[in-house]
């Protein structure tokens, strides 16, 4: 066993950096490369595929990859741990054992399953548990080249090579909570390496092409962050919080082998491109696992009108009230019409484009026929017979399906997590022994305020970075200071009355502040912002993916001192 565990990352969501593979085999020392192409999104569009091809639902992609660099991983003793297996994983590594006989390579392909519930959620298009990396583990243990999984925890990928090469128990829990937090800030990609950050305009540092991000892993649980040399972007204190502030939300970060306690976690710049990782603690994970059910929702179209020059608010009047009254003769209306003006328009302006606002109007429906031809046909009527200077960015088409997600929780015994070896054993993987409730955490102590001073109308984002994405119909933004100063007023300044201020859509819903005083950091979960999930297309951002940037470039009273 050597000291330190290196595990790379080469793709952070199913159509990332296609010759990442090579970069990360190529470019410096490795032991371990994952793979991260499964999101929400992702397992719905493999639940479609599935429908026209039952032989279908992992992600290609990974075994075009493969065939450029299967050989590179063999001579380089690389192991590759991947969930592109996405609903089918016995099915990709039966293809990898086929691509590999064809190559000539001798590698050993193993494979985890057992997070396939549908059976149990007839009427969802996909349904699966996530499961963690003690089935990795065991594939590994066993003497696996590549792991093939089908939906486990994104950091599963780290927590289960770690577990093998070190040796690490079950109970392990302040060793795997630190291999959790490692996979966490890997499984994304270049976002730990300077990729969609905050303050990517202060680091000389070459973005149009970050490096991915690889975590040297040692026998307690810590870890270091960083990059191969030569890699462009880069690697610091700020890109590595921003990552972890990611989709997460409180001190506890659930998964199925261990609840990491992201309020121990240490960060500290550990020379350039390098970010020490440490002190991170650990619990039981809880009692039951997260299940992602996605299923059709039905269908949906959309046109928007283009709105130039004066009298923008009379124009849409009339054209909406127009399509009202179209769909009101119509035998049937849409079940759910919604309408959004986005003044992007501007006085006296010197092109015709930004002269011009947009007025989108989206309608779903579970018939297709009543967001297809009963929205285009309506919509093109109107052509020369509406608002002056009437046109639409495109003229709306067919209907097209939209997907809902759900996630709900079942006991850990629920599941049958298996590990199929590359011999072909199949050897069970124990539910977790003990679990532990996720009870709230008592509120830290507040930092002291800054003293009264002189403030100036400013930008958020002047002193501070974010960072939001998407939890099914949830969003989050984290947001963190970078120095203690700045963290002083922002620990105090930024409530949740203040954050629904600055971001209106907020206003109206639940919205709950975690504080972890290590990273300087505030993390906000607002519920139902993104209605039924990023593929029911509920808002502009489905993702929320810009939601912290646009926090961020919100006006408020600064402290001068901190400008």
């Amino acid at each position: 066993m050597t000291a330190t565990l290196r595990i790379g990352n080469a793709s952070g969501f199913y159509g990332d950096r296609f010759d990442a593979m090579r970069e990360m085999l190529t470019g410096g020392e490795l032991d371990v490369l994952t793979g991260d192409y499964l999101a929400e999104l992702t397992m719905l569009i493999l639940g479609r595929d599935r429908l026209k091809d039952p032989a279908a639902g992992y992600a290609r992609t990974f075994l075009h990859q493969l065939e450029e660099c299967l050989g590179l991983a063999h001579e380089r003793s690389v192991k590759i741990v991947t969930n592109a297996g996405g609903l089918n994983p016995a099915g990709l590594a039966d293809a990898v054992r086929q691509l590999a006989d064809r190559l000539g390579i001798p590698v050993r392909v193993a494979h985890v399953e057992g997070d396939d519930l549908k059976a149990d959620y007839p009427d969802s298009l996909a349904a699966h548990a996530y499961l963690g990396g003690f089935g990795v583990a065991a594939c590994l243990r066993e003497g696996a080249d590549v792991v093939v999984t089908g939906r486990v925890t994104d950091a599963a990928l780290v927590t289960g090579p770690a577990a093998a090469h070190f040796g690490w128990a079950r109970t392990d829990y302040d060793r795997l909570a630190g291999a959790v937090v490692a996979g966490h800030v890997l499984e994304c990609g270049t976002q730990a390496t300077g990729g969609n950050y905050a303050f990517f305009t202060e680091h000389p540092g070459d973005l149009r092409r970050p490096g991915f991000p690889l975590a040297e892993i040692h026998e307690d649980g810590s870890c270091v962050i960083t990059k191969h040399p030569g890699t462009g972007g880069f690697v610091d204190v700020g890109t590595v919080t921003a990552q972890l502030l990611y989709e997460t939300a409180g001190a506890r970060y659930a998964g199925p082998d261990v609840t990491a306690r992201l309020d121990t976690v240490r960060l500290t710049q550990d020379g350039p491109d390098r970010v020490r990782v440490e002190g991170v603690g650990g619990e039981a994970p809880p009692p039951t696992l997260k299940v992602g059910l996605n299923r059709l929702g039905g269908f949906r179209n959309e046109v928007a009108f283009v709105l130039t020059g004066l009298d923008i608010e009379a124009k849409a009047a009339l054209v909406r009230e127009q399509m009202e009254a179209a769909f009101a003769d119509a035998k049937s209306r849409p079940h759910d019409i919604s309408w959004d003006l986005v003044r992007t328009d501007r006085p006296d302006a010197p092109t015709e484009e930004t002269a011009s606002a947009l007025l989108r109007l989206v309608v779903r429906d579970p018939d297709e026929r009543l967001v297809g031809r009963a929205l285009s046909g309506a919509a093109v009527e109107l052509a020369l017979a509406s608002y002056p200077g009437f046109h639409v960015l495109a003229p709306p088409g067919k209907g097209a399906p939209y997907g809902v997600f759900e996630d709900v929780y079942v006991p850990h015994g629920a599941v049958d997590h298996v590990a199929v070896l590359y011999d072909g054993r199949r050897v069970p993987i124990a539910p977790a022994h003990d679990t532990l409730v996720l009870d709230n955490l008592p509120s830290p102590e507040s930092p002291e305020p800054l003293p009264d001073g002189p403030t100036r109308r400013a930008p958020l984002g002047l002193v501070a970075g974010a960072r939001s994405g998407d939890k099914g119909g949830d969003a989050n933004v984290g947001v963190w200071a970078r120095t203690d100063e700045s963290w002083r007023w922002l620990a105090h300044d930024l409530s949740v009355d203040r954050f629904r201020e600055l971001l209106p859509e907020a206003r109206d819903l639940p919205v709950t502040r975690h504080v972890l005083p290590n990273l300087r950091a505030l993390n906000f979960v607002v519920e139902g912002i993104l209605g039924a999930g990023v593929a029911a297309q509920h808002r502009f951002d489905p993702q929320a993916k810009a939601l912290g940037e646009w926090l961020r470039s919100r006006h408020l009273d600064l402290p001068e001192a901190l400008l």
